[in-house]
């Protein structure tokens, strides 16, 4: 069982902040909650090694999912609380390890419950965000025809992307202009019919170019 001691709660919203923090000390009352507001503040969360952190994705000076690995690295149970249910903000934030996703539209009764469970080994996750997983990961495979709609340097360029190289990294890694790496880019996002990195990144995971 996991034992909870410090807990960071990184959220920059008043309204969410309070929230969690009242369902926080409602699930865990021994626990001691360390806030911060900005992916700045943060840093001084890291050195404090928490067992488990809160972590908005929609921080006033950046991305909050940059913060994901650093903080799993300390050893702390990453859990995402956020308003983004779309599948590009949850699969770039679950390629960086957090242990759940909870979207922030539950009654803090739910929140309660769904946050007691970690201690039990149970990831705390949405209900809807629960399905996109499962939908993702049951899709059914394509057939091998319909990979043949990529070229060979265009499944080497979805890869890359995939594995998170920008398009400068890719123009670099496969020895070619920018503008032509760039023009590969846009070609693999036509014929996938996809608009994000996101989205091709799990079309690539479905067609076995990425694990």
């Amino acid at each position: 069982m996991i034992q909870l001691q410090k807990c960071a709660l990184i959220e920059d919203h008043v309204n969410a902040y309070t929230w969690m923090e009242d369902a926080l000390q409602s699930a865990f009352p021994q626990v001691e909650i360390i806030g911060a507001r900005s992916i700045e503040e943060a840093q001084t969360v890291l050195s404090s090694s928490p067992d488990l952190a809160i972590l908005d994705l929609g921080l006033p000076d950046g991305d909050g999912t940059s913060l994901i690995e650093p903080l799993v690295a300390t050893g702390a149970e990453v859990v995402i609380a956020t308003i983004f249910g779309d599948d590009e903000h949850l699969f770039q934030a679950l390629k960086a390890g957090p242990r759940g996703y909870i979207l922030k539209d539950h009654p803090k009764e739910e929140l309660v419950s769904m946050l007691k469970g970690i201690l039990d080994g149970h990831p705390p996750l949405s209900p809807s965000i629960a399905r996109r997983v499962l939908e993702h990961f049951t899709a059914p495979k394509k057939h091998v025809e319909e990979h043949d709609n990529l070229t060979t340097r265009e499944r080497d360029v979805l890869t890359l992307l995939a594995k998170g190289y920008t398009v400068r990294n890719v123009s670099e890694l496969l020895e070619i202009s920018y503008h032509t790496a760039a023009g590969y880019a846009k070609s693999v996002y036509q014929k996938l019919n996809v608009s994000s990195r996101a989205e091709a990144t799990m079309e690539a995971t479905r067609r076995g170019y990425v694990s």
